[in-house]
């Protein structure tokens, strides 16, 4: 399992977020939305800090991660950050 976070997606937090080098973006499970792993679940993204055990990618000078308990969402399967096809921002995939 890894979290991919192309450098345009990262930038994109950096902009909407007004993120500086070192902010740490985590990746959390949540009740309802539209996520498409596990229905009435998906994923939403907050600036937090965090040391506990997760998987994590460093993009741009920033931590996205995810912590180890919520790891079971993404069915050992990759997670990618990406541009929403029809342009209204970014969304998670999982393959």
């Amino acid at each position: 399992m890894r979290i991919i976070v192309d450098g345009a997606v990262a930038r994109w937090y950096i902009d909407e977020m007004e993120l500086q080098p070192g902010d740490q973006l985590h990746i959390y499970v949540r009740l309802g939305g539209c996520g498409s792993v596990v229905p009435g679940m998906s994923l939403g993204i907050i600036k937090e800090n965090s040391s506990a055990p997760r998987i994590r990618v460093e993009s741009e000078g920033i931590e996205f991660y995810m912590l180890e308990d919520q790891l079971w969402y993404l069915e050992n399967k990759d997670l990618y950050l990406q541009f929403e096809p029809q342009g209204d921002g970014v969304g998670f995939k999982v393959a």
